[in-house]
């Protein structure tokens, strides 16, 4: 009966769960972005389900399985990556899988490679359909939910790999200082190997750095108000030049909505 919790069990777990949202969507809508250890994040993710971390080793490996990112307008052969994406509707744990599309952002938001529609490989189904990548999904539909209730959201899922070493000056943000045209950003580490560096900076509006961390442990969390802040990540250096070098990442934006089936132009 591994896995099962008694009725007792399950109600602390849910009330320690609620208790933590509540916390982080404090901290963000006062802060605008937060830092979140794995151990926090592991944390989380098991008082939603007990086993969200069962297939943490196969989701891992699916990094290994990326394709090079043809639309650098840098040229450089350092990103990998793979792309889905989803919808939700307002305050509800439940989204579903869209059509495969092309991620496209607008040249105000990504001045090195905006204004294209960039069609990348499809996310496996057995990654999309993994525990942990759900539970991830629910916990970003749990806390945006909670902090724009009215909205229905876009996801877009990517699975980044930034290698150094290769072709180019491995920066994992080469657009530098950004926001990404979204509502919230979930920034998830996966797998750092043979790297230093790589630390990830928070700047107001202004562009005033506001603060840095660095994303080193597995599930290692950082939660952005795109809206409100912006971030920038440090080129990775490689340790060991014989050895291979790269920095695994999680990307998950939340974008609201348009919402098309309000025809009377907000009027109430």
């Amino acid at each position: 009966m591994s896995g099962l919790l008694t009725p007792v069990t399950a109600q602390k777990t849910i009330n320690e769960a609620t208790s933590d949202i509540e916390k982080i969507c404090n901290l963000i809508a006062h802060k605008d972005f937060l830092f979140m250890t794995g151990e926090k994040t592991k944390a989380l993710l098991e008082q939603q389900r007990p086993d969200a971390l069962e297939d943490l080793e196969e989701f891992t490996q699916s990094w290994s399985d990326l394709y090079t990112d043809a639309y650098m307008a840098d040229k450089g052969t350092y990103r990998k990556r793979r792309h889905a994406t989803m919808s939700a509707p307002p305050s509800s744990k439940f989204f579903h899988l869209e059509a495969h599309q092309p991620h496209f952002q607008s040249l105000y938001f990504n001045n090195l490679n905006g204004d294209v529609k960039r069609l990348y490989r499809p996310i496996s189904s057995s990654t999309l359909d993994s525990k942990i990548l759900t539970n991830i999904l629910r916990l970003g539909c749990d806390i945006f939910g909670r902090l724009s209730p009215y909205s229905s959201w876009h996801i877009e899922i990517h699975q980044f790999r930034i290698e150094a070493g290769l072709g180019g000056a491995a920066t994992p943000t080469p657009e530098g200082i950004h926001r990404d045209g979204v509502g919230f950003v979930m920034m998830l580490m996966v797998k750092r190997i043979n790297i230093a560096n790589g630390a990830t900076s928070i700047y107001d509006l202004e562009k005033r750095r506001l603060n840095e961390f660095t994303l080193r442990a597995p599930l290692d969390m950082a939660i952005v108000n795109d809206e409100r802040v912006f971030h920038s990540v440090a080129p990775l250096i490689q340790l060991d030049c014989n050895k291979d070098a790269y920095r695994d990442v999680l990307v998950v934006t939340f974008r609201k909505k348009c919402a098309h089936n309000f025809p009377n132009q907000g009027k109430f």
